[in-house]
């Protein structure tokens, strides 16, 4: 299955409840993340994440996890406040499909926008994970070790959202795991299932 592309952009700010600001597709192209560029510290996103590094939390039991498990509970309040919904998928990178994970796609789908979240997650075995991975870097995505996984990111010159790093949807591979989201910040966002 080819690589869809998702069309928008967060800036998550406050101390209490997050306020989603939304921007359309009309985001200018920012350099591509490199090694070099990598920021290992993104700014703070709230002050539950604490400026964090991009590590999603491991929460929900894995026969838990559904779209309304896999962000924390006040991302979802602020979601289904903006009248959104989500619309679960299969977790696919490339021509893999993962059959436990989910990828879930928040919109306000009664009207065309194009403002959305991505978010996903699924267990991953180290095999799928290389083979996914080589077939993410063939279309000349960027790759990046830390000390808690590998994360290959869309090129952000040929992304339709970045954030203001300049990174695109991003992968993060972790022990036995994966997520995406539409952003590599917006990871920080997904609570990912224990287990």
């Amino acid at each position: 299955m080819p690589h869809t592309r998702f069309l928008s952009t967060a800036v998550l700010s406050g101390l209490g409840a997050l306020s989603l600001l939304l921007v359309g597709c009309g985001a200018p192209a920012q350099p591509t993340p490199t090694e070099a560029t990598m920021t290992t510290t993104p700014s703070p996103v709230n002050t539950e994440l604490g400026g964090a590094t991009p590590t999603a939390s491991a929460t929900a039991s894995v026969s838990d996890a559904t779209c309304d498990t896999l962000v924390s509970e006040g991302i979802l309040a602020d979601l289904t406040a903006q009248e959104w919904t989500y619309r679960e998928d299969p977790f696919t990178i490339g021509d893999i499909t993962l059959d436990d994970g989910l990828q879930c796609m928040w919109a306000d789908f009664t009207t065309a926008s194009g403002n959305l979240f991505l978010f996903g997650w699924a267990p991953i075995t180290s095999d799928e994970a290389a083979q996914a991975q080589s077939q993410l870097i063939a279309q000349g995505w960027t790759v990046e070790q830390a000390p808690d996984g590998v994360y290959v990111t869309e090129d952000g010159s040929q992304a339709p959202t970045v954030d203001e790093n300049g990174y695109g949807m991003t992968y993060q591979f972790g022990d036995g795991w994966v997520i995406v989201a539409d952003t590599k910040q917006n990871l920080l966002l997904i609570e990912r299932p224990a287990g």
